[in-house]
């Protein structure tokens, strides 16, 4: 695979924002209220987790969602392991992601495990507690397809569909429903038509719910 990493820029000194994209990487207001609120809730969890239970991510970017995912994981005493895996096209710099971090001191004990790793090229990542992350790096549209896994919950974390529609075809959300559990969920923050018309006819009942902070609706999703 060709080496391509994330070019960003800063707003207001914390919040990263992809150059390719211009777009930023979470909220403006508050990137970890926004993860709880879209992915943590949108797929029912903490509520759903259990022993083995398996999460697929369209977006790595700073690592924020899997981090989140670590911290709620531990809050909640689960049992057993969790398995987090995220396809990510255009992997950030190490340092720009620590800075980016930097912003949530709270996610600091994972934070440290992922940027160590990362650092040092590793994409099969220990976060503790039973957290197994997995970063697959390449175009969603092929990788995706190599993937055996099956996920229990999916975020769906790519730049804004006008943006970045690459990552929101109908193929692609096809092929996340070939790759998710019975029963199996996925949330996203945007509410985008051609992105629920697509979950939809993957075979998905889907759902307009109340976004976060200015967005004013978000997409959660079933698979029937």
């Amino acid at each position: 695979m060709q080496d391509q990493r994330a070019d960003i820029t800063w707003r207001d000194g914390q919040v990263p924002v992809s150059t390719r994209f211009d777009d930023p990487y979470f909220s403006l207001e508050n990137g970890l209220a926004e993860t709880r609120h879209v992915f943590l809730a949108g797929n029912d969890l903490p509520a759903r987790f259990r022993d083995g239970f398996q999460i697929a991510e369209l977006g790595f970017g700073t690592g924020l969602n899997a981090l989140t995912v670590a911290q709620a994981w531990a809050d909640a005493g689960a049992p057993g392991r969790l398995r987090f895996t995220s396809f990510e096209a255009f992997p950030m710099h190490a340092e720009d992601m620590a800075d980016a971090l930097s912003a949530f001191p709270e996610l600091a004990a994972p934070s440290e495990r992922l940027l160590e790793n990362w650092r040092a090229g590793e994409r099969r990542i220990d976060l503790g507690g039973g957290i197994e992350l997995n970063v697959i790096e390449g175009d969603a549209r092929e990788t995706l397809r190599a993937w055996r896994g099956r996920a229990d919950a999916w975020f769906l974390d790519g730049f804004s569909p006008a943006k970045n529609p690459e990552l929101w075809g109908a193929d692609l959300m096809e092929g996340v429903a070939r790759h998710t559990a019975p029963g199996g969920t996925a949330a996203t923050y945007t509410a985008a038509g051609f992105v629920r018309r697509g979950l939809e006819e993957a075979g998905f009942a889907v759902s307009r719910v109340p976004g976060y902070g200015r967005k004013r609706h978000m997409t959660r999703a079933v698979l029937e």
